[in-house]
Order: structure tokens, then sequence, then C-alpha cells
């Protein structure tokens, strides 16, 4: 990744930003309903352009099926450099068999020991990130 001298922060494209979610598992699912807003910690799965999720009868399954705008960030962080990642789409429970096939055909494990049988896909209709050197703020002269 390029930076410049003067400015420790990169803006990605949707290639490396599509790079680091398919390398990554693990980041948050923000849904709102009802006027409520929730933030849930999720591990996914990125593919083909989407993203896959599992999840289990509860208020996040709630939730999708009430409004189906949903946010998703990832990032990871070392000691000099960080990025984040954030995908704006939209959320729907995989109902037919073909779909509910191919998603399980990826592998996508849940973290813990617990019935999860919906699989949710998420279509981005906008996905942004930024890459950031870590340092100390600088002088002012």
């Amino acid at each position: 990744m390029m930076f410049s001298h003067d400015d420790p922060i990169l803006v990605l494209d949707d290639e490396q930003c599509w790079k680091l979610l398919e390398n990554t598992q693990h980041g948050r699912l923000v849904l709102t309903a009802a006027g409520e807003t929730d933030v849930f910690p999720i591990n996914y799965r990125a593919h083909d352009g989407l993203l896959l999720l599992r999840t289990a009868p509860g208020t996040k399954l709630a939730e999708l099926t009430i409004s189906e705008n949903v946010v998703f960030q990832a990032d990871g962080i070392t000691s000099d450099e960080a990025w984040s990642v954030v995908v704006k789409g939209r959320a729907r429970v995989l109902e037919q068999s073909s779909d509910i096939a191919a998603a399980e055909a990826l592998n996508l494990k849940t973290w813990i020991p617990t019935l999860k049988d919906f699989y949710v896909e998420i279509k981005p209709s906008r996905v942004s990130g930024r890459h950031f050197n870590l340092g100390e703020q600088p002088e002012r002269f």
C-alpha cells in the first residue's frame, strides 16, 4: 500500500477492501429495527462479492426480517498499522435449498457451540475502507 509522507491514511479501493474482507473472519453487524440500533459481533465468510453468516432464532434474525438494510464492519490492527472496511447493503435469509447448499459448501463454522440453522447473505450496495499507519501525533510548529 502506498502512503504519502504527509498523510498516514490511505483510502482503499473496492479490490483492496474485498481482499481484506476475504482474509478476515470476524466483524460487526449493525441492524436497526423499530427505532433501535444493535451491533452484533459475528463470524462471516466473504465470497463472490457477498458476505455470508449463520445465525439462530433471536434478536438478530428478527431484526433482519424487519429491516433488510444493514451495515457491516471488519477491521484489523497490528503494532504499526490498522485498517477498517465498512459494507452497506441488504441482507436476506437464504431459503432456497440450492442457496443453502452453496452456503454450506463454504464451510462457515460458528464460533460458539450452539445451533445456527439460518444462513444470511449480505449483498453490498457500497464498500469503503481505509488503511492507517499508526504513530504519535506530530508536533505543531
